[in-house]
């Protein structure tokens, strides 16, 4: 299914950008991407040290001249924006994105970005069937490759769920009979230790130690590791 997401740099003007671009990609399993009209010699040696591991999707990519051919081999065109355009497109989140994931199984879809000092023109914007905000602070000027990389977590993350639901192996939680026993030996030797004082207090004390331990989730293993400091503490050294 990865095979069916691409993307596309609409005149990037740092080859290092594609370069960490390209490093992204790769690091969540993506290796379709398209260049229209970079502003240099594409690549270039700042593209492949950025790179790293991943100069096999820059050998790769197509670069194309106009933006039209670029997005052709895609059935859904899903631009990046920082900012809300004044032009007759659907304007989605994130969370929409991820819905209309869902609903397009069987779509290809084309993730475009523009240049890093303007972004996407209003004639790219023509071309896409959505316009994708990622919701920023105060300062939206965020970097190419950021941008990418967020998206490309985002596609990664719906295509994984199970791996992120699973969070690991489940550890049966104690009976809170098994918590309670813990509490009474607990305040039993605090009583030894004449802890509870000035009395009047005491029923105080107690709630907030009710309160600290009862709210914990321990499985019996670590139960049994806090009675046994609780009783190693208790004792007199020799």
């Amino acid at each position: 299914m990865k095979s069916k997401f691409g993307f596309i740099l609409i005149k990037p003007q740092l080859g290092e950008n594609i370069g960490a671009c390209a490093r992204s990609m790769k690091n969540f399993g993506f290796s379709k991407l398209n260049i229209v009209s970079p502003k240099f010699s594409f690549p270039n040696h700042k593209t492949k040290v950025t790179s790293v591991g991943a100069f096999d999707v820059i050998s790769k990519a197509k670069v194309f001249n106009d933006t039209k051919n670029a997005i052709n081999e895609f059935d859904i065109i899903i631009s990046l924006s920082a900012r809300k355009r004044d032009i007759h497109k659907r304007h989605i989140s994130i969370r929409d994105f991820i819905k209309i994931l869902n609903k397009k199984k069987k779509s290809s879809f084309g993730l475009m970005f523009g240049p890093e000092a303007s972004g996407l023109s209003n004639k790219d914007l023509s071309y896409s069937n959505y316009i994708l905000h990622i919701p920023t602070s105060k300062f939206k000027s965020l970097n190419l490759s950021h941008s990418l990389t967020i998206i490309c977590y985002e596609i990664f993350k719906f295509m994984n769920l199970k791996k992120f639901n699973n969070s690991g192996k489940k550890v049966k939680i104690s009976s809170k009979s098994k918590v309670t026993s813990l509490v009474n030996h607990l305040l039993k030797l605090l009583e030894k230790k004449n802890f509870f004082q000035p009395y009047e207090k005491k029923q105080s004390m107690i709630l907030n130690i009710n309160n600290l331990i009862y709210r914990l989730e321990p499985n019996d293993k670590e139960l049994r590791i806090l009675a046994s400091i609780v009783s190693s503490l208790s004792k007199k050294n020799e």
